[in-house]
């Protein structure tokens, strides 16, 4: 999922991401092979619904993964019951973010799937749209994750089982100055790095492999050095 701040139009493929190096597909990770399919959300109204931590969730599991669930699935990944989380998923299909999936002739409860392959909030660029609420939502899962994965970590410790190095979790932050042509550049050549890691079958997943859960943001920096000139930014 993504939120732009302003829109940018995407830019295409450059020189220097096909010099790049191999894609997983080319070393052996197949690429999920699928038409794409945007959905994007561009009503205040819409976009004020969806700053609700469950529906995030929801939108995120669904969207990623390309495989349906039911409410209860669902809801035990929040934490709500079924019947709240039946709520929330007709409210998303209210504004055509999901659609019901097809179910095999025993299925006893609907199931859901994301409407498109990509879901992306754009606001327009208002200042304190109700975009940046659902960032703040965004952060705190994330932090939310980073704390479990954490906990996760100190238990392994003290029961003494091995655990994963700390290489398995990333964060690194950087400033740039970029043109607008170059932020679009740079947002589809992010975007299309992280497609060729999707797997052509979510339900088939790789001996080994493991859900990893990954942010990427950009966002200007208005904030201005003591001293400096010629309008530059910095931190």
């Amino acid at each position: 999922m993504s939120t732009d701040m302003p829109p940018s139009e995407p830019a295409g493929t450059t020189p220097d991401a096909a010099a790049a190096g191999p894609t997983p597909a080319a070393a052996g990770t197949r690429r999920r092979n699928r038409p794409e399919k945007k959905v994007e959300i561009t009503d205040p109204k819409a976009i004020r619904a969806l700053a609700h931590a469950a529906r995030l969730e929801v939108i995120s599991e669904l969207y990623s993964t390309q495989s349906s669930r039911t409410a209860t699935e669902l809801a035990q990944q929040t934490g709500l019951t079924p019947s709240a989380m039946s709520y929330h998923l007709r409210a998303l299909q209210k504004w055509g973010i999901v659609v019901p999936a097809e179910a095999s002739a025993d299925a006893r409860e609907r199931r859901w799937k994301a409407a498109g392959t990509d879901f992306a909030i754009n606001s327009g660029g208002a200042v304190a749209g109700p975009d940046f609420a659902v960032i703040d939502l965004e952060l705190d899962a994330f932090r939310r994750r980073a704390r479990a994965y954490a906990h996760a970590r100190d238990e392994q410790r003290q029961s003494g089982e091995p655990g994963e190095p700390a290489s398995a979790v990333l964060l690194a932050s950087n400033l740039l100055y970029l043109t607008a042509e170059q932020r679009s550049e740079l947002t589809e050549r992010v975007f299309e790095l992280l497609r060729d890691y999707e797997l052509e079958d979510p339900n088939r997943v790789p001996p080994g492999a493991e859900r990893i859960a990954t942010m990427w943001s950009m966002i200007p920096d208005d904030r201005t050095l003591p001293g400096a000139s010629g309008g530059h930014n910095g931190t």
